[in-house]
């Protein structure tokens, strides 16, 4: 887990990055809010929407909903909106 990914700076932000979760990077079990971004700048258009939504679905095994997805184009970067069951 690289430091931008540690529980506290996931918590702080609210966000984690899809790759770190794909990887299992990720340490959820103390984070204290109902929702949660999803980030994906890995790869062009298409690409990124994937791994977001494979991101989603691996946190879904955790009781991770997905609630919205979304690209902007200022930034090129797709976030995953979830909602914690």
């Amino acid at each position: 887990m690289t430091t931008a990914e540690t529980p506290e700076h996931i918590t702080r932000t609210r966000m984690v990055t899809a790759q770190a979760v794909l990887q299992g990077e990720a340490d959820l079990r103390a984070y204290p809010y109902r929702l949660l971004a999803v980030v994906s700048h890995h790869g062009i258009g298409g690409t990124k929407v994937s791994e977001a939504v494979a991101a989603a679905e691996v946190l879904g095994q955790f009781g991770w909903d997905l609630v919205n997805i979304s690209e902007f184009a200022s930034n090129k970067v797709v976030y995953a909106f979830l909602r914690r069951r």
